[in-house]
């Protein structure tokens, strides 16, 4: 069981990690903080800068975490909220299927990030090493983030954003949404999806 965990924690964390690095750093053709910004101002976020960073730092820092299984809730918490804030503002519309656009995906990551929340993040984890193993995880800590995710979500995707999407005018994107989970570097301005807040 401890290899099936450790291969899940480190595909999910480090792909969650990548996209991260897109927002933050511009890394692996990413669009870096200046053009993730202008996807969150598209999105109508008050404060795009803002949750250009945070998104980023959801995804590349609590990405590392769950790969090197480490604060394995907090990790799991970031990353499921990212997810449902990406749900919510672009994938949900669109369906269930990646291939058009949907939230399959996201609910994939999500549901890694709880199941290994709830089964302990293995005996090859930061959080064994250290002894928090047994004391951080298992159906509890998975059932606090359930409740916790949605509530930070909700809050994100009220409070944060304004009642109106600015316009292709008003430093929107102004492209379709294409397959990809993060914002890449382009151009020109465009829409772009994303997996994070």
């Amino acid at each position: 069981m401890a290899f099936g965990i450790i291969l899940l924690r480190l595909l999910v964390g480090l792909t969650l990690a990548t996209h991260g690095s897109q927002k933050l750093f511009g890394f692996f053709g990413g669009s870096g903080p200046a053009g993730t910004r202008q996807f969150f101002a598209g999105l109508g976020f008050r404060t795009p800068l803002v949750m250009a960073f945070v998104a980023g730092l959801s995804e590349f820092g609590g990405g590392l975490l769950f790969a090197f299984g480490l604060a394995t809730p907090l990790a799991a918490l970031a990353l499921t909220v990212v997810m449902l804030n990406a749900i919510g503002t672009v994938h949900w519309k669109k369906g269930f299927f990646n291939s058009a656009g949907g939230y399959e995906y996201n609910l994939l990551i999500l549901a890694t990030a709880v199941a290994v929340t709830a089964a302990g993040p293995g005996r090859f984890s930061l959080d064994h090493a250290f002894g928090w193993a047994g004391r951080i995880s298992g159906p509890w800590w998975a059932l606090g983030i359930l409740v916790l995710a949605p509530m930070i979500a909700l809050v994100t995707l009220t409070l944060g954003r304004g009642t109106q999407v600015p316009t292709a005018t008003e430093d929107a994107p102004t492209a379709a949404v294409p397959a990809a989970t993060a914002p890449t570097a382009a151009p020109a301005p465009k829409e772009q999806q994303w997996t994070s807040a």
